[in-house]
């Protein structure tokens, strides 16, 4: 495998293509909102924004979002926390030429959940979920472990780490969504199956 394959990710329409762990399935499938989910298998959730702010998208967002190659985007990253433990990395990327209109409350979210505010706006429309496996190698996994060592977890190197994203729609607004879920995510699923 070459090098710069590590940094691509390969995005499938249906989740068994990605061969994820049985206990982390529901958790990329599911239906409705990720927050709320977390929500109802935590005590406490969060959402701790780590910038929010343009940047150039990925080579595998260009084209979903409607761009012709990897350009300037308005990029957010949050780490979302379940009993202080980060659960997901969430990224979300809008093109430029998104308007106000498009997307109102995104400028202003700060350390609210986006996932709250798509899922109760009715003028959202929602697209097919994708999935991926992302190696160490991938910008978004290079992120998330960033993030998780400034919060003290360390994780392996050789770690696999699943992925899924969604395109949302508001008027002529693109939004892309992509969720990296983290070890703790697992955690929760025995706690929920216990209880």
């Amino acid at each position: 495998m070459r090098p710069a394959s590590l940094r691509q990710a390969q995005w499938h329409a249906h989740v068994n293509a990605v061969n994820a762990p049985p206990a982390l399935r529901h958790w990329l499938t599911g239906g409705g909102s990720l927050t709320a989910k977390l929500k109802a298998h935590s005590q406490a959730f969060r959402v701790q924004c780590l910038h929010q702010h343009t940047a150039r998208c990925l080579s595998d967002e260009a084209a979903i979002i409607g761009l012709h190659r990897a350009g300037r985007v308005w990029e957010r990253e949050v780490l979302l926390r379940c009993d202080g433990r980060p659960a997901v990395f969430g990224h979300t990327v809008v093109p430029m030429q998104a308007t106000a209109t498009d997307w109102p409350l995104f400028s202003a979210l700060g350390e609210r959940s986006l996932g709250t505010t798509l899922f109760g706006d009715r003028m959202v429309r929602r697209g097919e979920l994708g999935y991926a496996r992302l190696r160490a190698g991938h910008p978004l996994v290079q992120r998330a472990r960033l993030a998780l060592a400034q919060d003290g977890c360390v994780i392996d190197d050789q770690a696999l780490f699943y992925a899924r994203r969604c395109l949302y729609q508001r008027h002529q607004g693109l939004l892309l969504v992509t969720e990296v879920f983290l070890p703790a995510v697992l955690e929760l699923s025995l706690n929920a199956s216990a209880a």
